[in-house]
């Protein structure tokens, strides 16, 4: 081999080539690079597939969430990522958040603050700006609608009470579980959403509508009012 040629994966042994370690061991023996170097197919000149996947991980942190959240455009910036690659990790990515919205749709019964967090976070986790959403509830707890309230800026969106039992009384609603997102990760509640908070629960108490709890969502975790005790 030619000093600084990088090896093909074909000339790699079977078990460390990604498509055939799948084959071979399952999926759940590959990494996250390795998962993705079979998305790309090819490296560049200087790093395999597995190299070049390593690398771009390496930049998100190693962290998944982060990847999804990068575009298009942030994709093809590394060398050996054209458009097509970048296009097939977002749209890999999407079906995963996706499967993860339709396990938690199956979900009807809200039974406390992570069953409502599973069905608020396929809507939010991506977001690069704040969003108010509520999940509406039957006297049973179960399901009636999932309604986006408002969208807002980077550090806000608005939550006006009387949009938000509107919707409530339309679809009958007899209890709320409301949500934000915070698109910095921290989801430390802000004055403003202790405020909204108070003011949307006594609003309820005069519709007997209970509002069971309000969730900050963050990057992959997520502050609740109630197991707070501040609801």
């Amino acid at each position: 081999m030619k000093p600084n040629t990088i090896q093909s994966i074909k000339n790699w042994a079977t078990e460390d080539r990604p498509r055939e370690k799948m084959l071979e061991k399952g999926r759940e023996a590959l990494s996250d690079a390795e998962l993705i170097a079979i998305l790309i197919g090819s490296g560049n000149s200087k790093e395999t597939a597995v190299d070049l996947s390593r690398r771009i991980l390496k930049v998100a942190d190693d962290n998944l969430i982060n990847l999804s959240q990068m575009s298009i455009n942030e994709l093809t910036s590394f060398n050996g990522i054209g458009e097509a690659k970048a296009v097939s990790i977002v749209a890999a990515l999407e079906l995963g958040r996706r499967r993860r919205f339709a396990e938690a749709s199956k979900q009807t019964l809200i039974k406390n603050s992570k069953d409502a967090f599973e069905y608020f976070y396929m809507r939010m986790s991506d977001l690069e700006h704040e969003q108010f959403w509520v999940l509406l509830l039957n006297p049973a707890n179960k399901v009636i609608k999932l309604a986006k309230v408002s969208d807002g800026g980077v550090n806000g969106t608005s939550a006006d009470p009387k949009r938000i039992f509107k919707i409530a009384l339309e679809n009958n609603a007899t209890a709320m579980m409301l949500c934000h997102n915070h698109p910095s990760g921290s989801v430390e509640p802000s004055d403003a959403d202790k405020s909204i908070t108070r003011s949307i629960v006594n609003g309820g108490k005069i519709l007997d509508i209970k509002i069971l709890d309000h969730l900050v969502v963050g990057i992959d975790n997520y502050f609740s009012f109630a197991d707070s005790g501040l609801i």
